[in-house]
């Protein structure tokens, strides 16, 4: 870690160089007059001042730190440990406090919201443990820190400083919340999802296994199978499954700044998705968001293993900022898919919803679209579009506790 040193004097009067010179004359005047108790005095008080200036200076030296979190991935109400580990790796004991800076988007567990601070004394080659249990308030990207140690003489006159520049990215996932049931229209050409359809497709690989008898020595993979010193056959999507795409039109929100109700929508999209994983169906996302830190804004529908967390950390990044129209994104994430059902999510209906309906229609793919509000000229576009169109309240369950 990236340590910047400071000295921080605490405001007493054994570390006020006005009080060192009156202190010093004192001394003089003590000797000049053979004033042995005053000289003896007055040099013991520069003896603990000069030994606690001397303690401080090395109070930092040989002491290390480090900063860990038992989860850098959480959802929107769920508790995190921020610890923190700290070491006196020498001789002469010192006394430590550790600060955090605390986000707004965190809340710490019975204590102060605006910062964390503990304050210990260490003895030679002693260790101490100082941890937080903090609670995600609200979804986003953070960067916890700069932390903040001070280390100084255990009789507190003087302080020195380190500041480190390193800090630790946490991501907050949208609240998962409870969902009504309701029926979408899928495409399914075999009826059973997942990897027991019995067409399999050689395009798409998720993965290796061992090698089975059975199964043709055509898929075997060489490459796994020189890497495990056994042999390793392909394992294939199926050609045919029911593939869901959730969609997100982020333009409606920025216009309005329906913070509230870009929440609640990312908290809808972040529990179907997962509901939808469950029943075995291939779960894709597709928006015109810009992200926190960049990165891809269309994930194909596939039931590759990390899809799920990929999805999550998307809506987790996703800001209500527009960077393109959804039609472009909506022909990648559907054009090379076949089967492939979409649900739509929007604030209001425009324009953008019924060339998207148009769209899905002339590929043949189904849709069904979510608005947060619903008025007559809402209405007037679900007789245009000719599509299934839903308010928001129709599947989220209003006032609900976390899933």
């Amino acid at each position: 870690m990236t340590f910047a040193l400071e000295e921080n004097r605490e405001p007493t009067i054994f570390n006020s160089l006005l009080a060192r010179i009156f202190v010093g004359i004192f001394l003089f005047i003590a000797l000049l007059y053979r004033q042995t108790d005053l000289a003896l005095l007055t040099f013991l008080i520069l003896l603990v001042m000069s030994a606690a200036k001397i303690w401080s200076s090395m109070s930092l030296y040989r002491v290390r730190c480090t900063i860990n979190v038992n989860k850098q991935r959480v959802f929107s109400g769920e508790t995190l440990v921020l610890e923190t580990r700290v070491e006196n790796a020498k001789l002469l004991p010192v006394r430590l406090r550790v600060q955090w800076s605390l986000d707004s988007a965190f809340r710490r567990v019975g204590g102060d919201e605006h910062g964390l601070r503990q304050e210990a004394g260490l003895l030679w080659y002693q260790r101490a443990q100082l941890h937080w249990d903090l609670v995600a308030r609200r979804r986003g990207v953070y960067r916890m820190g700069p932390d903040c140690i001070r280390a100084g003489d255990l009789l507190g006159f003087f302080e020195k400083e380190k500041r480190s520049q390193d800090s630790i990215s946490i991501l907050v996932y949208p609240r998962l919340v409870r969902l009504k049931s309701f029926s979408l229209p899928m495409r399914d050409l075999f009826g059973v999802p997942g990897a027991k359809s019995p067409v399999k497709d050689p395009v798409y690989i998720l993965g290796t296994r061992d090698y089975q008898p059975s199964g043709p020595s055509r898929h075997i993979h060489w490459k796994a199978s020189a890497r495990h010193l056994r042999l390793q056959e392909k394992v294939f999507e199926p050609s045919q499954q029911e593939k869901v795409m959730l969609a997100l039109e982020v333009g409606s929100f920025e216009k309005i700044t329906a913070k509230e109700a870009f929440e609640h929508t990312l908290e809808v999209i972040a529990s179907l998705a997962v509901q939808l994983q469950d029943r075995g169906c291939a779960v894709g996302l597709a928006t015109n968001g810009i992200l926190t830190g960049g990165g891809l804004s269309v994930l194909p529908a596939t039931r590759a293993p990390g899809q799920l967390p990929a999805i999550l950390e998307i809506l987790a990044r996703l800001q209500a900022a527009q960077k393109s129209t959804m039609q472009p994104i909506m022909r990648q994430a559907t054009g090379s898919r076949r089967g492939t059902s979409c649900i739509y999510f929007a604030y209001r209906a425009g324009p953008a919803v019924v060339e998207t309906a148009k769209a899905c229609r002339q590929q043949n793919i189904p849709i069904t679209f979510f608005v947060c509000r619903s008025d007559p000229e809402s209405e007037a576009i679900r007789q245009e579009s000719r599509a299934g169109m839903h308010t928001l309240d129709e599947i989220r369950i209003r006032g609900n506790e976390p899933a």
